[in-house]
């Protein structure tokens, strides 16, 4: 069975003034469930707040936990932080963590939220938070669970907030290929940046994806990799602008499946963005990016392990 991380608290009531989907991750829970045995069920513990503080500022997790974030940081995330909020934001980077845990176990394991790659060290932006990647590697490496993290981010925007609070970390490699153009303005540097042209396609896209990321995986030789698995770069996303088909993202997760399966690495993957009108479309495309994922391990025998 292919291992999923859950919890109750990320499904949430949308916050005033929110223009995020809020019914995705329920969504994507549901669609996973109708799917009976397919999939094991894991709970995750809150992430504790010290190693939230090793990512991000004291004041600004303070700010988060006791949900008293400054108007200017609630506009730049882009919804205000309830307590409700604020709970599920210490949960998401909890299941990262523990997604990470199994898949190391497992070979794969998915989080069915997480991907919170803009929050910075003393601020959310773009509708995250907390950066879950960040704070499940830092831990991860700090602990001595995965010696080398890759973190691979194929959202359309950049890991710009993933890049900023891992730089220079000796355990800790960042590859981002993302829409040049696009969000954020300013961009971070990554180990790897590969900036794409606006309504790139499936042909030209996966080529550049598989000459830039294998040899980043032989070179780092990471004992980890985090996935942001993103489904934004499909062409009818409401915010991206690259222009990959429903097989175009399934041929991208096989891709990163084979070359992490091809160098023995395990891997664990989040959420990422996705936007658009229909939820439940969206939250099918992520649903297929764990499935593509799990599928690949399992045809392996590594997701099997228990």
């Amino acid at each position: 069975m292919i291992p999923i991380v859950h919890h109750s608290d990320y499904v949430t009531e949308a916050p005033a003034r929110s223009t995020y989907r809020w019914g995705k991750n329920g969504a994507i829970r549901d669609l996973l469930r109708a799917q009976g045995d397919r999939f094991a069920w894991f709970v995750p513990d809150p992430m504790p707040r010290i190693w939230l503080e090793r990512a991000h500022d004291p004041d600004y997790v303070a700010e988060v936990l006791s949900a008293q974030v400054p108007p200017a940081k609630e506009r730049r995330i882009g919804f205000p932080v309830t307590p409700i909020v604020a709970r599920r934001a210490q949960m998401v980077p909890g299941g990262t963590y523990l997604a990470a845990r199994l898949a190391i176990e497992r070979g794969f394991a998915a989080n069915t939220a997480g991907g919170s790659h803009h929050a910075l060290a003393d601020t959310g932006a773009g509708y995250c938070i907390f950066n879950d990647l960040a704070v499940a590697a830092l831990r991860l490496v700090e602990e001595g669970t995965a010696p080398r993290v890759l973190i691979v981010d194929v959202d359309v925007h950049q890991g710009d907030g993933t890049a900023a609070l891992t730089a220079g970390h000796p355990q800790i490699a960042t590859y981002s290929i993302h829409a040049e153009k696009n969000f954020p303005v300013r961009k971070a540097r990554s180990t790897l940046d590969v900036p794409l042209a606006d309504a790139i396609g499936d042909t030209a896209y996966l080529a550049v994806l598989e000459q830039t990321l294998a040899p980043l995986i032989a070179e780092c030789q990471p004992t980890l990799i985090l996935y942001q698995g993103g489904v934004d770069p499909f062409a009818g996303d409401r915010l991206g602008r690259l222009a990959l088909s429903e097989e175009g993202l399934v041929a991208r997760d096989r891709l990163v499946a084979r070359l992490a399966i091809a160098a023995g690495v395990p891997l664990a993957c989040t959420v990422g963005g996705g936007y658009g009108d229909d939820v439940m479309a969206i939250a099918a495309r992520h649903v297929r990016v764990i499935e593509t994922l799990g599928d690949a391990f399992a045809g392996t025998g590594a997701a099997d392990r228990s």
